[in-house]
């Protein structure tokens, strides 16, 4: 790990354990290279991050000031793993694997996933249980010649950890949509849905690899009043 990804990796911890609450000044970048042992430029870098990541607002001449976060806010852009979404906005979670199984991709989950008529594929369907509720249902295919090797052990794990640490795959971008669909019988069976829930949100993803190659798509389901959805935006001036 990197010494400003060390640095990140600790502010993160403390704006989120309240160390450093809400609307307060993190210590300056001369502390904070006397309190890491770094240099000034390294601490800029973790603090940049850390800002791009709407965690605090840095404002020149002042400091770096924490923002407000919200404990289930999720992101809209971005690329992270379920498990490392856990880890950041510090939720207790717990994944249960209920199909794990090799599929053909016919001419409707073709249209569905980009992949080519005939492709074999991983078909993964898990739910996920946040703070004793389950509240998000996972439907993935992944292509069986890109996550060669991949399992349902992985799957309760961390897919993403196998595929970048195990396989060494280079995961860059994704092409993201967003709708509120009616709820489906899969989600009635396996979500803890309110009497009255008639609609997820619904989040699908093609995802791509370094050389363009799509290789993952991905439609999670979230119940609706259990998550907020926000993009932190930042004007980027002329």
């Amino acid at each position: 790990m990197k010494k400003y990804e060390v640095i990140l990796q600790d502010l993160e911890k403390k704006i989120k354990n309240g160390s450093y609450p809400p609307n307060s000044l993190l210590p300056s970048e001369n502390e904070m290279t006397s309190l890491y042992g770094a240099s000034r430029a390294t601490v800029r870098q973790a603090l940049k991050v850390l800002a791009d990541n709407g965690m605090v607002h840095r404002r020149h001449g002042f400091g770096s000031i924490v923002i407000p976060q919200e404990k289930l806010l999720f992101p809209v852009t971005g690329l992270i793993s379920f498990k490392e979404l856990q880890e950041t906005l510090g939720f207790e979670a717990e994944t249960d694997v209920l199909y794990f199984e090799p599929v053909v991709i016919n001419r409707e989950l073709s249209a569905l996933t980009t992949f080519p008529i005939g492709t074999q594929a991983y078909h993964v369907l898990r739910r996920r249980k946040i703070e004793g509720k389950y509240a998000i249902l996972d439907r993935d295919f992944f292509i069986c010649d890109v996550a060669e090797g991949l399992s349902a052990e992985h799957a309760k794990a961390s897919i993403y950890d196998y595929l970048e640490k195990e396989l060494q795959l280079d995961i860059a971008y994704a092409q993201k949509g967003i709708t509120i669909d009616l709820v489906t019988d899969d989600d009635k069976k396996f979500l803890d849905l309110e009497p009255l829930d008639r609609h997820v949100v619904s989040v699908k993803s093609v995802v791509y690899l370094q050389d363009n190659r799509p290789f993952q798509y991905t439609e999670s389901h979230y119940q609706v009043d259990k998550f907020r959805f926000s993009e932190f935006a930042r004007r980027q001036k002329a």
